[in-house]
């Protein structure tokens, strides 16, 4: 049905012969270098929060649990997706959280009240499973520390356990837990979203800037493998952004390695274009904060390098308040089902644009973690007890991971004549020889013209494109609802590709030169 779909619009468009009222022209030239694209780009999240963890991630008694309890369905899905790090324990979770509550023998782990979520925290998946999971995974581990109830010695704590070889309470305490070798955990969270008034020890910006930074400094006396990341604004429309981003950056810039930024966008009702225009709301705010960090760079005259990372990011196509809302006549749950929101065709094509977003923001923009890993604002969706499926973003993930491992973020020059509303974003592999061009198309049926400039002959070409007859279908009852198609919709002539978007579409289209 897809297929078909796709089929009778580019026969449509081939039958009006290239004439389109909606045009764009794209100029590629690959010295036109943006940065490398980094591997951290393609992180994710995993929170105690409903059940991304408990059975998400985690669910023993499930037919496809492996030995340790991790659902394997889910493993192969963080795999083929792409998935690269991995952020725990939180999100707001990590503000009232006892890290040392989730390790040692599961029968002594205590049952406590969870504040960020108003749930049960049972502790059965702590810190020691997380790493295994990881290692299985093949994911790198990004790890937050508690600064909202706690502070600069738990921190402390919390590192000695996982990378500190032995020999001291902590690391002999991991030893007894059966992790004779050190985790080596590289990158950790300085806090979480404290500039954000319902977060557990909300802190004003110069406060918390003081605490990251004497953590920090301690942490690094401590492990100066390690790499920080101080809490930057929650959402571009903080009120207090970007003065927040500021004050940490003057408090904190020699000690930290990167600056957080989190952004989620809802707003499906204000209707399609209103929606999808969204990514330059966050393509300003990273420009942004990527001027706050250059101000503070030269008035420290400093040679230190700061850059950016997006720790949270997705789609929220729920109110703010909705998790309240579904728990405020059953609170004090153990992984209750809250905020499974279930995306669209739509929902999937903001979140490309996103990931695009970051694609031309390479050089500064070094991590990223798409919310959440499995069903809270996740692409993959689990049943207890049943099966997992794929929601539709979980295919732009998918294309725009796994086609631009080992390869840098190119600029282009767009041409306004006739103009189309088609984001994009382009990346090269020299290695490999190839050029990988993500489009969304945000109007009706368009066409991108591709100008290719000091590329070698174009040996092959391929096209892959996502879309439905409906912006609005979900893959919740028919799971291959909406899915990529590989599809013909480009002519090459020369050095030039003349590419055919059905309306509201996402496509990736595969280059290769001699």
């Amino acid at each position: 049905m897809v297929t078909q779909y796709i089929e009778n619009c580019c026969r449509q468009m081939r039958e009006e012969q290239w004439v389109c009222n909606m045009e764009t022209k794209i100029i590629i030239n690959k010295h036109y270098q943006i940065g490398a694209v980094s591997p951290f780009l393609y992180g994710s999240f995993a929170e105690h929060m409903g059940r991304v963890v408990y059975s998400g991630i985690y669910e023993p008694d499930h037919s496809k649990a492996d030995e340790d309890g991790f659902r394997t369905d889910v493993l192969k899905s963080v795999k083929n997706m792409g998935i690269r790090l991995v952020r725990y324990p939180g999100g707001n979770f990590v503000s009232g959280y006892h890290w040392e509550d989730g390790v040692g023998p599961r029968k002594d782990r205590p049952r406590k009240v969870e504040l960020a979520w108003k749930s049960i925290e049972t502790n059965e998946f702590g810190t020691d499973e997380f790493m295994k999971w990881c290692r299985k995974a093949g994911v790198e581990p990004m790890l937050c520390v508690n600064l909202g109830t706690r502070g600069m010695e738990d921190a402390l704590h919390y590192l000695e356990y996982c990378n500190f070889p032995g020999g001291t309470y902590w690391s002999d305490l991991r030893i007894r837990n059966g992790h004779k070798e050190p985790y080596g955990v590289k990158y950790w969270c300085l806090g979480n979203e404290m500039d954000g008034p319902w977060q557990i020890g909300h802190k004003e910006a110069k406060e918390y800037g003081r605490i990251a930074a004497e953590t920090g400094k301690a942490m690094k006396a401590l492990d100066p493998s390690i790499c920080l990341v101080a809490s930057g604004s929650s959402l571009s429309s903080m009120p207090t952004f970007p003065e927040w981003d500021l004050t940490v950056l003057e408090e904190a810039y020699e000690v930290i390695d990167y600056l957080s930024l989190h952004q989620y966008y809802g707003g499906q009702e204000k209707g399609t274009k209103a929606f999808l225009s969204q990514s330059e709301d966050m393509e300003h705010y990273i420009e942004t904060i990527r001027s706050a960090v250059r101000l503070v760079k030269a008035r420290k005259r400093s040679d230190h390098e700061v850059k950016l990372a997006m720790d949270e990011w997705g789609v929220w196509s729920r109110p703010s308040n909705s998790v309240n809302e579904e728990l405020k006549d059953t609170p004090w749950q153990v992984a209750p089902a809250i905020s499974e929101q279930i995306y669209t065709l739509e929902d999937a094509l903001l979140f490309a644009s996103m990931m695009m977003v970051m694609l031309r923001n390479a050089d500064s923009l070094k991590i990223a973690c798409q919310a959440l890993i499995a069903n809270i604002s996740s692409c993959i969706m689990t049943e207890r007890g049943g099966e997992s499926w794929l929601q539709t973003t979980y295919y732009p993930f998918y294309y725009i991971s796994n086609e631009t491992r080992g390869g840098v973020s190119l600029k282009t020059v767009e041409e306004e004549e006739k103009s189309a509303d088609i984001d994009h974003a382009v990346v090269w592999n020299e290695d490999k020889r190839q050029l990988s061009v993500f489009l969304v198309n945000r109007e009706e049926k368009a066409t991108a013209f591709l100008q290719l400039e000091d590329f070698n002959k174009i040996k092959k070409a391929d096209s892959i494109v996502l879309t439905a007859n409906d912006p609005q279908t979900t893959n919740r009852e028919n799971h291959q609802a909406v899915i990529p198609v590989e599809t013909v919709n480009f002519t090459v002539t020369g050095d030039r590709i003349y590419v055919e978007l059905p309306p509201l579409s996402f496509d990736v289209l595969r280059i290769i030169t001699g």
